[in-house]
């Protein structure tokens, strides 16, 4: 639901160590980039591309305010009738089009509700981009991307769709997965009155301003690897030794290149390690019951996959050589790949923009425990406000998502403010540890469960799927009945 980073991967660039964001998405395989055609191609079948007039600044009234970017939404109205429901995605930081084909849930239960589907993509992401070519250059045009913006684009948006449809009645319930959840959520507490209520999947609302440890993310992951074999855990855990004995060597990166199938000589080592943690970080978060094809083709249970593939080598064997068998993995489920690009990281999902956000409001930092399978490092906070500003000329803001959505004391705070949000998690995927797990109020509920990965409520849903994912889907859509059904009798009143 993917992470955009710059991308210099958290552990050997200060920078990175907070701009690794929810929904990760980078370095995906080639086999993602050839299946987009077949994707967009189900996926202009279900719904109508759109584009809406939005204002550059909700929040000024300075002439430059007022200039026009043109937002890209999708629509489906099969299922509707005027009066019904309306299920809006907050989109998050990437391409509207990748996340609607994989948050299947909503066409999955529109038939049920006879629902409008809206897809609405975050400004700066995918094309909608304010500046055009320009808009990610510097920070004079980047300062007009954060989330209150994105949030008052939404909210305008969908009251003028609701106008337009003559609909203006509807009842609004928003959708969202990761950072398109923390989205929802938010969007639902800043803007009670359009939507009543809102499904935040996955959604790290407390990754802030040292809510949760600072270690917590990299902990869950390597929790996630030991729980599926301790000998898998620890020979990735020793991997990082030997890939550092291999680097100091007298020809140490081609060494590194030929065992890496690299296409191309590595320039640096950190490229191999940010190549293998990349791959253990990402398979962990989309640790699917099912096969999956979200940041790349994937069997079900990956983790599990990897896991099989470490254990299953000879006594002996060294220790990289597994841990890059097992990340091959990920960047070649398929098989194809002859060689790896590991230096040539591509952007298919218009995601440049998270840097700069990283920067600014989503200041999520992070460290990496002894009791990791990732080499331990503590977190630097003066470096990495020395990187924002050397990059984007800009200082980060570590306090400021909590001032203005809160977090601290978040149990006590919505128990009288909010109602109507369900936080959903899963517990191996590693976001969880910042979400919410616990209920708040009767209406504020936490759907928590043992084995779900990063949004897995918002996929489609398979023939294969277990039974613990199919009664958290059936809990979503009762509670999404009640507050429609609630809303309904009200305006009658």
């Amino acid at each position: 639901m993917s992470a955009c980073l710059c991308l210099l991967f958290l552990f050997f660039t200060i920078f990175a160590e907070a701009t690794y964001p929810p929904g990760g998405f980078h370095h995906l395989s080639s086999s993602l980039r050839q299946n987009k055609k077949t994707s967009k191609s189900k996926l202009e079948s279900l719904f109508e591309t759109r584009y809406f007039p939005q204002n550059l600044d909700h929040f000024s009234f300075r002439p430059e305010s007022y200039k026009v970017f043109q937002q890209k939404y999708l629509i489906n109205q099969r299922f509707w009738r005027k009066g019904g429901p309306i299920f809006v995605y907050t989109g998050n930081e990437g391409d509207i089009d990748w996340f609607a084909s994989n948050t299947g849930f909503m066409s999955d239960i529109a038939p049920k509700f006879r629902a409008l589907l809206v897809f609405i993509e975050h400004r700066f992401y995918g094309e909608s981009t304010p500046f055009g070519k320009k808009s990610h250059k510097t920070a004079e045009t980047l300062g007009y991307l954060n989330s209150q913006q994105a949030l008052a684009d939404y909210a305008i948006l969908i009251r003028s769709l609701k106008q337009n449809l003559s609909s203006e009645a509807s009842p609004v319930v928003v959708f969202g997965g990761s950072y398109g959840g923390m989205l929802a959520a938010w969007f639902r507490l800043k803007y009670p009155h359009i939507a009543i209520g809102a499904l935040a999947s996955s959604a790290p609302i407390l990754h802030f301003d040292n809510i949760v440890p600072l270690a917590s993310f990299y902990d869950a992951i390597s929790q996630d690897f030991k729980d599926a074999s301790v000998n898998c855990f620890k020979v990735i855990k020793r991997s990082w030794e030997e890939l550092d004995a291999v680097s100091t060597m007298k020809h140490g990166l081609p060494e590194l290149s030929k065992k890496f199938r690299t296409c191309k000589g590595l320039h640096s080592i950190y490229s191999a390690r940010d190549w293998l943690m990349e791959a253990f970080v990402y398979t962990a978060m989309v640790n699917y019951a099912t096969a999956a094809n979200f940041m790349a083709p994937l069997p079900g249970y990956p983790v599990e996959q990897m896991c099989k593939i470490i254990d299953g080598f000879p006594r002996g064997s060294s220790n990289l050589d597994r841990a890059f068998a097992a990340a091959s993995l990920y960047y070649n489920y398929s098989g194809s790949e002859k060689c790896f690009e590991l230096e040539q990281p591509t952007d298919d999902h218009g995601l440049d923009g998270w840097g700069y956000q990283a920067c600014t409001e989503m200041v999520m930092p992070m460290s990496c425990s002894n009791q990791s399978m990732f080499p331990p490092y503590e977190n630097d906070y003066e470096a990495f406000e020395e990187q924002c500003m050397s990059k984007y000329g800009v200082k980060p803001r570590p306090h400021w998502i909590t001032t203005e959505f809160g977090g601290k004391r978040i149990e006590t705070v919505l128990k009288r403010f909010g109602s109507n949000i369900i936080f959903s998690n899963g517990l191996q995927d590693p976001w969880s540890r910042g979400g919410v797990l616990k209920n708040i109020s009767s209406s504020i509920i936490a759907l928590v469960t043992k084995k779900g990965a990063h949004h897995a409520d918002l996929r489609a849903a398979t023939k294969g799927d277990p039974e613990w994912l199919k009664e958290q889907r059936r809990q979503e859509v009762v509670i999404i009945e009640k507050w429609i059904g609630e809303y309904y009798r009200d305006l009658k009143e």
